[in-house]
C-alpha cells in the first residue's frame, strides 16, 4: 500500500527528537521533514513518477496504439483500440482515436487532435492524452519521439515501499564558495538512453569536508536555481549507482548553499521507464556522503 505523507513526518521527526533540541536544530529538523514530505507527495501523486508503465518510441508515419497484441504499440493498459498516432517527417505528431476509445486530450473529447511534445510545449503544458486511469504525452529525447504512458493504478504506485534516509544532519549543509563562469563552461551529460547532451554550466561550487576540496558543476535548469547530478562513494551501496539529484538556490554574496540531506534519487531509481541524466565525471566525488536519500528498497535494478 501507498505511504502517507503522514508517516513520512512522523518517521522524520523521530528523527528530529534524538537531536540537540536547540532552536537551530528543531528549525533544521521542521524544514528537513517537511522537504521530505513535500518530496514523497511529489513522488506518489496520481501521475507522479511512480505512476510511469511505458515509454514506446514512435516510428515515422502510423504507430497503432492500444492494449491489444495488434496493434503497433501495446500499452498495459487502456482500450484494446485507442487510435493511430502519426508521426510526421517534420516531428509532428497527430492522433486519430478509434470511436470507441473514450479518450480525451486535455480534458476534451475530440475525434482527433495534433500531440504537442514535452519540448515545444514553451510555457504551457504537453498535451495529455486521458483514457480511464492511465493517459499519455509525447516526450522528445535527442531527436526521437516517444509516448511517456502513465496509470495511476500501476504497481509501482499501489505497492509503493516508501523512501529511506539517512539521519538529518545539519553538517551536511554546507555552504559553499560560488566561482561564476564567463562564459558559462559546457558539461557533458550522458543519459541512460546512451544519448550525451552537452549543457551550458554558469559556475561550479566549492566546498571543503574532512581537509579535502571539492567541486560540483550545476546546469541551470530554472532561471531561479541550480541544478546538480551527483554521485559520491555511497553510490551503487548504499545510494542508487547511477545519480543523485540536488538542487540549490542561486548563489548569493559569492556563496551557495547545498544541503546533501536533499540529496534525492532521480526517478530512475523507481522505474525502468524514465529518461534519466547520468552524473558526469566531473561531479562524482571521492567522498561518501552519508546524507539524503538512500538507494530505493523496491528498485527493479
Amino acid at each position: 500500500m501507498l505511504r502517507t505523507a503522514v508517516l513520512a513526518f512522523a518517521l522524520s521527526l523521530g528523527v528530529a527528537a534524538v537531536q540537540a533540541q536547540t532552536p537551530a536544530a528543531t528549525d533544521f529538523s521542521q524544514q528537513n521533514a517537511n522537504w521530505q514530505n513535500k518530496r514523497l507527495a511529489g513522488l506518489t501523486a496520481p501521475s507522479g513518477w511512480l505512476s510511469l508503465i511505458g515509454l514506446d518510441w514512435l516510428k515515422e508515419g502510423a504507430n497503432r496504439v492500444g492494449s491489444a497484441a495488434d496493434n503497433d504499440l501495446v500499452l498495459k493498459a487502456g482500450p484494446a483500440h485507442l487510435g493511430v498516432v502519426t508521426l510526421s517527417k517534420d516531428g509532428s505528431t497527430h492522433i486519430v482515436f478509434d470511436k470507441h476509445s473514450g479518450a480525451t486530450v486535455d480534458g476534451k473529447t475530440v475525434p482527433e487532435a495534433t500531440l504537442v511534445d514535452d519540448m515545444h510545449a514553451g510555457d504551457g503544458a504537453p498535451s495529455v492524452v486521458a483514457f480511464g486511469s492511465a493517459s499519455f504525452l509525447v516526450i522528445e529525447r535527442d531527436g526521437r519521439k516517444a509516448l511517456r504512458v502513465k496509470d495511476s493504478n500501476a504497481e509501482t504506485r499501489t505497492h509503493f515501499q516508501g523512501l529511506d534516509y539517512y539521519p538529518a544532519d545539519p553538517s551536511w549543509r554546507i555552504v559553499a564558495d560560488w566561482v561564476p563562469f564567463d562564459p558559462p563552461h559546457e558539461l557533458e551529460i550522458g543519459s541512460v538512453l546512451g544519448t550525451v547532451n552537452k549543457e551550458k554550466v554558469p559556475g561550479k561550487a566549492v566546498f571543503h569536508r574532512d581537509g579535502h576540496t571539492y567541486e560540483l558543476m550545476p546546469i541551470q535548469e530554472e532561471p531561479d536555481s541550480l541544478f546538480f547530478v551527483i554521485a559520491d562513494r555511497t553510490s551503487g551501496k548504499e545510494t542508487y549507482g547511477a545519480a543523485r539529484f540536488l538542487y540549490a538556490d542561486l548563489p548569493k554574496d559569492g556563496k551557495v548553499v547545498l544541503d546533501f540531506n536533499r540529496a534525492y534519487n532521480p526517478p530512475c531509481a523507481f522505474t525502468p521507464y524514465a529518461t534519466c541524466p547520468l552524473a558526469p565525471p566531473e561531479n562524482r566525488m571521492d567522498l561518501a556522503v552519508t546524507a539524503g536519500e538512500k538507494n530505493y528498497r523496491g528498485s527493479h535494478h
